[in-house]
């Protein structure tokens, strides 16, 4: 699996590396106001250049359109038609994403979840398209993008291997 079929799988989705860059720069401006939207991109296409990240993709993306062509076994067909409330496995499989640069990551899947923003409101909306999987893997990948960039903030405070006593 390389970079460039899990771009056009994405692209295939009505998902684009720019509307998935919106979200990382909403998630991280107020952050870092120096943040360039060239910056979030750069971070988005560097989670995606991770073998996992686009193993998960696939796995998620091929079970929505499965769902779509009617080939999954019952209950999993109704359970996908439905976007069961209670399934709970698209935002497992999406964590495995927002992990890959740590816990921070878990804080804006949380939000993105919940709030829909961008891209992820558009492919939450009922349909012709089952996007069971895909609306949660794109908000994991957004927040593992917005984690990375957290990380890498030359901002951040470096605490010392032995600080000195506090008496």
């Amino acid at each position: 699996m390389s970079y460039e079929i899990v771009v056009k799988m994405l692209e295939r989705r009505g998902v684009t590396i720019q509307s998935i860059t919106e979200i990382v720069h909403k998630l991280q401006i107020a952050y870092n106001p120096r943040l360039t939207m060239k910056d979030c991109e750069d971070s988005v296409i560097a989670v995606l250049h991770k073998r996992e990240v686009q193993y998960t993709l696939y796995t998620g993306i091929a079970l929505d359109e499965l769902a779509e062509q009617k080939k999954l076994p019952q209950p999993l067909q109704a359970i996908m038609e439905a976007d069961e409330s209670l399934f709970g496995v698209d935002e497992t499989l999406a964590l495995g994403i927002t992990n890959v640069y740590g816990m921070i990551g878990l804080t804006s899947f949380g939000y993105l979840d919940k709030e829909k923003i961008g891209i992820i409101h558009h492919l939450n909306s009922k349909g012709p398209h089952i996007h069971v999987f895909l609306d949660d893997l794109v908000a994991g990948l957004a927040a593992a993008a917005s984690a990375r960039i957290a990380h890498a903030d030359p901002r951040a405070i470096e605490y010392p291997l032995n600080p000195p006593d506090a008496t």
